[in-house]
């Protein structure tokens, strides 16, 4: 159904297909309320990029030793230790979980003639993406490891932009910002 609402959404489909995917939406709710999902996403995509994300500093509370910590450390000790080996007896027997997970990496850029990606999970080799069709929309497909990963865009092989639709960046080491993606199944 994503490949159906994707098509709507990027105006890929005739007048006869729109006809079809509006009785669909009408009649399940299930596919009307995925497609509005999607359709909010893709308002966040056409947005303009998040400026700023605001600095929250925590201040650590000073403690004076405890001493009844100490008094139960044996006990602590014997309970982690009992949990460690139910954990390490629970994951030996779980199946392993895939090691990389399909993505597809969409952006709206009406205004450039090449989009790129590159990223901790290309070993920021620069990969192309590709125009869909006469729209706006460049995408690529990737299989990425699970786990958290850094990439930006470059827009016409010069100008680097945070993913719009990833609100969490960080700063990176040229003065720029990646963006942050958290793969997991």
């Amino acid at each position: 159904m994503d490949y159906l609402i994707s098509m709507f959404i990027d105006n890929e489909m005739d007048l006869d297909d729109k006809i079809e995917f509006l009785k669909k939406v009408h009649k399940e709710d299930d596919f009307y309320d995925e497609s509005m999902e999607l359709l909010q996403q893709e308002r966040l995509i056409r947005s303009s990029p998040v400026k700023s994300i605001p600095l929250i500093r925590f201040e650590e509370k000073k403690r004076g030793f405890d001493l009844s910590l100490l008094k139960s450390f044996r006990l602590l000790a014997s309970v982690g230790t009992i949990a460690a080996v139910m954990i390490f007896f629970i994951l030996s027997i779980q199946e392993k979980a895939p090691v990389s997970i399909h993505h597809r990496f969409i952006i709206y850029e009406p205004e450039v003639n090449k989009v790129e990606i590159t990223g901790s999970f290309t070993d920021w080799k620069v990969l192309q993406l590709k125009k869909i069709g006469s729209t706006a929309y460049w995408q690529i497909e990737l299989n990425i490891p699970n786990g958290e990963h850094r990439y930006t865009y470059i827009l016409d092989e010069k100008e680097k932009v945070a993913d719009p639709t990833i609100l969490t960046r960080e700063k990176d080491d040229f003065g720029g910002e990646n963006s942050v993606l958290l793969a997991e199944i």
